[in-house]
This record gives structure tokens, sequence and C-alpha cells, in this order.
């Protein structure tokens, strides 16, 4: 089995590779935004690897215990979505006779409720932005289904839900495949983390956006993103377009957008790279 400091170390590593790349509208090191900076988010991933990465753990016991180490860390919800998506992949890491998606969907079908009463006691914890009541599997209500299900009521309006319903679909399908030919494309990581967070934020409204400040201003930042993601891939040297980018991550700041689903689903594509890179052989396919 992968030991639990692999899993840790690739944890961190992905988080530290999402916060490098010049994410327009969200929180990296070029610059803070939404009352948050890098450093909150690199001792966010510090505390939070532990619990998250934890050998045997329940997926809900890995959401609660790093959302819970989180805001002790830094007294802020830095990083739920992270948590939730980030939590099955530990998990199915440490299966020894399956490659990673494979052992994905064996986790995400092992869901059951107290799976997802712990992640609705991490998200209450957490009290992310535009939390709202629901009439079915409120997160201030008991859970009365499986995580998976709960999660899959919610895949229409909600695209860290939505992987749990879909195997991560466009974790492996649209974020791993940007990540690989962007990698091998451009030397330095950060490009190739640009280019997964550009390729989710151009391919559907950012949930987050949604939940905030409405469809319409999420579809705008979705045609800005295409126009961004087509320049990306017809540069040379993407460094050429970090102040272009830097432009665009000030306006929107500016105007208090931040595509935190598409920098959620960023974190979750690289760790899940990482963790494939670091398995054995015969379960690095898919």
């Amino acid at each position: 089995m992968i030991s639990r400091r692999i899993v840790a170390e690739a944890f961190i590593a992905a988080c530290r590779d999402e916060l490098d790349a010049p994410k327009p509208g969200n929180v990296h090191i070029y610059a803070g935004g939404h009352g948050m900076t890098a450093a909150q988010f690199i001792d966010s991933a510090a505390a939070a690897a532990d619990p998250l990465c934890a050998p045997a753990a329940r997926v809900g016991a890995r959401i609660r215990g790093a959302v819970e180490a989180t805001i002790n860390a830094v007294g802020a919800n830095t990083n739920l979505g992270i948590a939730l998506l980030c939590a099955p992949l530990a998990a199915a890491a440490e299966f020894e006779d399956l490659e990673l998606r494979a052992a994905l969907v064996r986790v995400l079908d092992g869901l059951d409720i107290r799976d997802a009463d712990d992640a609705f006691a991490a998200i209450r914890r957490a009290s992310p932005a535009g939390l709202g009541r629901a009439e079915r599997h409120d997160v201030f209500a008991p859970a009365q289904a499986t995580l998976k299900q709960a999660m899959s009521e919610a895949a229409d309006r909600d695209r860290i839900a939505r992987q749990y319903a879909t195997a991560f679909a466009d974790v492996f399908d649209l974020g791993m495949a940007r990540h690989a030919a962007a990698a091998a494309r451009w030397s330095d990581p950060k490009w190739a983390a640009v280019a997964v967070y550009l390729g989710f934020l151009s391919k559907f409204p950012d949930s987050h956006i949604v939940r905030k400040q409405g469809a319409e201003a999420a579809a705008d930042v979705c045609r800005d993103a295409m126009k961004f993601d087509a320049l990306l891939w017809s540069a040379q040297e993407p460094a050429d377009l970090l102040d272009k980018l830097l432009e665009w991550d000030a306006a929107l700041k500016a105007r208090g957008i931040n595509p935190g689903a598409s920098a959620d689903l960023t974190v979750a594509t690289l760790f899940g790279r990482r963790l494939q890179s670091a398995l054995p052989s015969d379960r690095k396919s898919g």
C-alpha cells in the first residue's frame, strides 16, 4: 500500500503547485484576494494533510478532520472544496490492486451515511459563501442518504458535488488530460496548472461564481477564460502572458469574483496526477 507520507507529500505539493500558478480571480503567490493570502493556503495544506491522508480513514472523517485542522490553523475556510475532492482520491490511493480511477469508483460506491454526516459537519464548520438551505439533504439536518447520493442531488448546481456523481469525470477526462499535454509542452509546472485552471474555467460556468454572483457573471467569466485559454495554447513562451493574466486577476478581484470551484478542481487534478506518478506501474493507467 502506498504510504501515508507519500500521499500527504503529494497533497501538499499539489496545493503548492496550484498556488504557484497565476490563476485569475483566485489566490496565488502573485496576489492574495477575497481577504485571504497565499501564506494561509500554504499553512492550510500543511494542517489538512495528516487528517486528509490518514490510513484507512473514512472519506467523511478525512473531510471533517481536514476542515477542522485548517480552521484551527488559519482561522478561515480556505480549503473545503479541496478537502471534498481530495479525500476520496487519498482513500483511493490506498487500494493495492486497482488503478487510481477504478479504486476511486470503489471508494465512492462505498460511501455511507456516516460519511455524509461528517461531510455535512465540515460544510457547516466551514460555512462557505452562499450556503443556503435545501429541501432534501440539507447540511443543517442529519444525513438521510449516503454522501454520494447527497452529492448526486446537488450535481446540477455544484461542480464539486458533480464529481461524486460522475467518478470525477472532469478531473480525469479534462483536468488530467490537459495537465499531461501542458506538462509535455512547457517545462515550468505553473503553466501546466494554469492550463488546467483555464480549461475548467472555459468549459463550464464556475459554480462558486454562480452561487455568489449569478449565472450571467459566471458566463461572462467563462467567455473571457476561453480567450485567455486560446492565447495560452498559442504562446511559445507562456510567461509573456503573465501581465495580462494578472491584469484580469485584479479586475476579477475588484468585483469580488472568485472562480473557487475551478481552483479546487485544479488542486484535485494536480493531486491525482502526483498520486498516479507515485503508484506502482500496474496502477498508473486510467
